[in-house]
């Protein structure tokens, strides 16, 4: 809807909203994307927990809220095994106080403090030797007084390091010290205590219910698990929220619950099978509300802006890029999004758009603002038709630069299933694009010539005629149609009240007027005059 002022606006300047038929002809389109949230948008929202929870909200009800129908338990396992180096030439262990090594034998050995440089024939000096010794692995090293490191990073727990044809280590941990490494890794430790807890309690059955089956590892340090950052990733604010969620874990129906969480909803979380739709559906992993996401810096993101040629090449579009379309879920996530190309169409999930596409969910919309060019330049006086297509934006805006001007907003438009036209009536050559907000289509040119007309002497020895608007000086020539072209006969000039004159002996034949003025303005034509024999 427009209002009462804007629809006189309208009104007077031959605007409307009226449905063109199709926009197959658009020129120059500008694609843009925007969205809600950041990240798959299944399960707890962090932003929407930290709201939550200065809201006064208890981590167990925060966690409720979006696991629905889910109750708490206790972990049924006590440590883990965390992949830290998946496979090295060599690697650094080290510790500032000594500490020890288990050889495959089951044979113990002390080590000085300091640092060992290990690398496929797991070499070391041990505390009673003067030189680097080989023992059979797998090696497992124990700390002392202090806690061992890989590299610059120190952990806490033992490390087992294995050699066949490159070094691998993994961490060797209790679940309540690993989770000290991954609270504060995946949630900003500033943010209240009810929200670290909620984090603790989704990671550590996160991380129980996504063990990694068979192998000497049961997670990866990384997001292919979750975030374990050691100890240098550890504050004492993470490390009391464990303690005080000491082993629970949320259940359903007994069994460890799949609790995928993520950065920021927007605004609503998604059912499991709008972002993966080939997922069975899971009760507890249903779309909820999520009020509180507003504190999100990325609870609304975009316009992230395309040009045709881009979004084609991204989307893989066979031949050049059309348009595309959205098959969106009741959260507004995109379940899939058909790219519509010259030479057919290709069909992808949203997950693989947002790759594509560099965006932070799939909640997310693709506009378009284009226009169609006019076919023909308008003659003075009269009506010119510009039709567009605008999708997923609000306002609309036309706006127009006639020639030798800057661009200054014209109308509002209304869109009508997508689409907009203007009637316009320009006084001069005028550019003309749709623009809302940061967003602004490509520009096309609506031409403007003079209206032109011109008539015989009763002698067939002169013509006159009229321009308008005025264009005094402006080039008038006299042609005829000879052979299937114009060949021009006389020349002669627009005077001061836009008439012009010239002397022009015709025979039976077709005439026209060309007038040439510049200015912003096309050629202008008259109706061809006919002269017959007497």
């Amino acid at each position: 809807m427009v209002s009462t002022l804007a629809a006189a606006v309208l009104a007077a300047l031959g605007l409307t909203g009226t449905t063109p038929a199709g926009h197959a002809a658009q020129s120059s389109p500008a694609f843009f994307a925007a969205g809600h949230g950041w990240g798959h948008g299944v399960g707890l929202a962090q932003y929407g927990a930290y709201g939550y929870a200065l809201h006064g909200w208890s981590y167990d009800k925060i966690v409720a809220h979006y696991y629905p129908g889910t109750t708490f338990g206790q972990a049924p396992v006590k440590r883990v095994r965390i992949l830290l180096v998946p496979g090295s030439k060599r690697v650094v262990i080290s510790s500032p106080s000594p500490f020890s090594v288990r050889d495959a034998s089951g044979k113990s050995h002390k080590v000085p403090a300091g640092k060992q440089e290990l690398g496929p024939g797991l070499k070391l000096k041990l505390a009673a030797a003067s030189e680097a010794k080989a023992l059979p692995g797998p090696l497992v090293f124990a700390p002392g007084a202090d806690p061992l490191s890989v590299g610059r990073r120190a952990y806490r727990g033992s490390l087992r390091v294995s050699a066949a044809g490159s070094v691998r280590v993994v961490n060797t941990i209790g679940l309540e010290s690993y989770l000290m490494g991954v609270v504060p890794s995946e949630m900003p430790d500033r943010w209240p205590a009810e929200a670290l807890q909620a984090q603790a309690v989704v990671a550590r059955t996160y991380a129980l219910r996504h063990l990694h089956k068979g192998g000497d590892f049961d997670l990866y340090s990384d997001t292919r698990s979750q975030v374990y950052g050691g100890i240098a990733a550890e504050s004492q604010i993470a490390s009391d929220a464990v303690s005080a969620t000491a082993g629970v874990v949320v259940l359903y129906k007994g069994e460890l619950a799949d609790t995928f969480f993520f950065s920021s909803s927007g605004g609503r979380t998604a059912n499991v099978q709008d972002v993966w739709p080939g997922s069975p559906p899971v009760p507890y992993l249903v779309s909820v509300p999520d009020p509180y996401d507003t504190l999100s810096p990325y609870h609304d993101w975009g316009p992230l802006r395309f040009t045709p040629g881009m979004l084609g090449r991204r989307l893989g579009a066979r031949g050049s890029l059309l348009d595309v379309k959205a098959d969106t879920a009741a959260s507004g996530r995109v379940r899939t999004l058909t790219v519509m190309g010259t030479k057919g169409e290709r069909t992808m999930s949203g997950s693989a758009a947002r790759r594509a596409l560099g965006m932070r969910s799939t909640w997310f919309t693709i506009g378009m603002l284009s226009l169609t060019p006019p076919a023909a330049p308008v003659v003075f006086g009269t009506q010119a038709r510009l039709a567009g297509f605008a999708r997923g934006v609000g306002k609309i805006t036309l706006e127009a630069r006639p020639y030798a001007g800057q661009w200054k907003p014209l109308a509002p438009l209304t869109s009508r299933s997508g689409q907009v036209a203007a009637t316009l009536s320009p006084k001069v050559s005028t550019d003309y694009r749709l623009s809302t907000g940061q967003i602004r289509s490509g520009v096309v040119r609506l031409s403007v010539a003079p209206f032109v007309r011109i008539a015989a002497a009763s002698d067939h020895l002169s013509v006159t005629g009229l321009v308008r608007p005025l264009l005094p000086g402006a080039s008038v020539q006299v042609q005829r149609l000879a052979g299937g072209s114009w060949t021009t006969i006389a020349r002669t000039t627009v005077g001061s009240d836009g008439t012009f004159s010239g002397d022009v002996e015709l025979t039976p034949g077709t005439y026209r007027a060309r007038v040439v003025s510049g200015k912003g303005f096309a050629i202008g034509l008259s109706k061809v005059l006919t002269v017959v024999a007497a």
